[in-house]
């Protein structure tokens, strides 16, 4: 007799972030999510009940991994308040994982309002963050930490939109300069 294997939740899980990440909500398709794992679709509506709480789930999932897993690996490999800004970035806007799925939840949330909610609680954690790490690095007014957290955060998510090349200089030596300046340079007070 063979024993059967039971698809775990985070197996569902890992699969349906994957076709969200590669084709948005659209793409998150009981049947074609059965068929990449080799099972059958009983499985799926054991663990979830509905498309809709599967949905959820990979929402709550995204949110989980990037906010708070995010932060807790940051804090606990340690160091200063620059060196952990920049691996929080590397973590959330670099990871092969978290990276894809923030664009397209971010897509998701352009049609979807309970998404667009999501996506601002999620935003806000990380300009949280963002703000706790710059009131400490430049120790000065809290309009300079809103304007160097909203640079940071915006740097972080637009360069992925932007298709302009940068002459003789690779992409990666343009932002680790933005964020060079955005960390460790002081500003004019103003």
């Amino acid at each position: 007799m063979v024993a059967v294997t039971r698809t775990t939740r985070e197996q569902w899980i890992d699969e349906g972030l994957r076709a969200l990440a590669s084709g948005g909500p659209e793409a998150v398709r009981v049947e074609v999510l059965s068929a990449s794992l080799g099972v059958t679709k009983g499985g799926f509506y054991g663990q979830f009940g509905s498309r809709e709480a599967f949905l959820q789930a990979l929402l709550e999932t995204w949110e989980r991994e990037s906010t708070h897993d995010v932060r807790q690996r940051v804090e606990a490999e340690g160091g200063d308040p620059r060196r952990k800004l920049r691996r929080a970035g590397v973590m959330t806007f670099s990871s092969d994982r978290l990276l894809p799925v923030d664009l397209a939840v971010r897509e998701w949330a352009r049609r979807e309002p309970g998404v667009a909610a999501r996506l601002k609680r999620v935003d806000e954690q990380r300009m949280g963050y963002l703000r706790e790490l710059f009131t400490s690095i430049v120790g000065s007014g809290p309009k300079d930490v809103e304007a160097r957290s909203v640079l940071a955060f915006c740097l972080a998510i637009g360069h992925h939109f932007l298709a302009a090349e940068h002459g003789p200089f690779s992409r990666n030596t343009v932002l680790q300069q933005a964020m060079g300046i955005l960390v460790d340079q002081e500003l004019e007070p103003g």
